[in-house]
């Protein structure tokens, strides 16, 4: 893995998402008002979401998941309500609480609920135990493809059965997108995504001798106004 890489891109995302962005996340994975554009984001959140779950099995009872990257908590949540046990992690404590918050509301309503455990922290510590299945959500989109490779290696090392992820898909919108706000200036620009070509990236994953047990198998890709996001479903075989 780059390190240096990896460890500079943690801390930008913790800044920004436990500082900078930290209300504008509240809103928009809430039922509040947004605008139109926040608004397909929004949507196409909520799509991927139910995408991932959907690959999950209906009856979680006895699953043990790692949400990674769990921001605001509602795909930790839903996990729960199918009878999880949940750790869900980020690097933003201003989010993990937030989803603690609402976690809290939800599940003692909910008959038959898992148990979610709300960490803050590096969703690659090997003091996390062993999942039966990682679902890393649009948190793996900030960083380059060769970190990103290194990053589902070593969470596979700690999974029994699927790896559900997404990544931002290499297209022409999000690679003029990217080139664009370079141009902003620094204090006003969210960490940048990095656009992976699908292709070249599954065949990085087939070459990673660590994860010569495990099979692409499923793939979705979320297209909704701003967001932009494509699903993939690694199983162990």
């Amino acid at each position: 893995m780059h390190t240096l890489s990896y460890s500079q891109r943690r801390g930008e995302l913790r800044t920004y998402f436990d500082r900078t962005a930290s209300e504008a996340w509240s809103r928009l994975t809430s039922d509040a008002p947004v605008s139109k554009i926040r608004a397909t984001v929004r949507a196409g959140r909520d799509r991927m979401r139910d995408t991932l779950l959907g690959w999950l099995p209906d009856d979680l009872h006895g699953a043990r998941i790692l949400d990674a990257g769990c921001g605001t908590g509602a795909l930790s949540i839903e996990a729960a309500k199918r009878g999880a046990d949940v750790v869900a992690i980020d690097i933003a404590e201003t989010l993990v609480q937030l989803a603690r918050e609402r976690a809290e509301q939800i599940l003692k309503i909910t008959d038959g609920a898992g148990q979610i455990k709300f960490m803050t922290g590096d969703m690659l510590d090997p003091a996390l135990g062993r999942f039966d299945h990682v679902v890393a959500m649009d948190s793996l989109i900030h960083y380059r493809q060769g970190d990103m490779v290194a990053m589902l290696a070593r969470l596979a090392e700690k999974t029994e059965s699927s790896l559900v992820v997404t990544f931002a898909p290499r297209t022409p919108a999000l690679t003029m997108m990217h080139a664009v706000g370079r141009f902003f200036p620094r204090q006003d620009r969210a960490p940048a995504i990095e656009p992976v070509d699908a292709g070249a990236l599954r065949r990085h994953l087939t070459a990673e001798p660590a994860l010569g047990a495990w099979r692409v198998d499923r793939t979705a890709r979320i297209d909704s106004g701003f967001y932009t996001s494509q699903a993939m479903e690694l199983q162990h075989t």
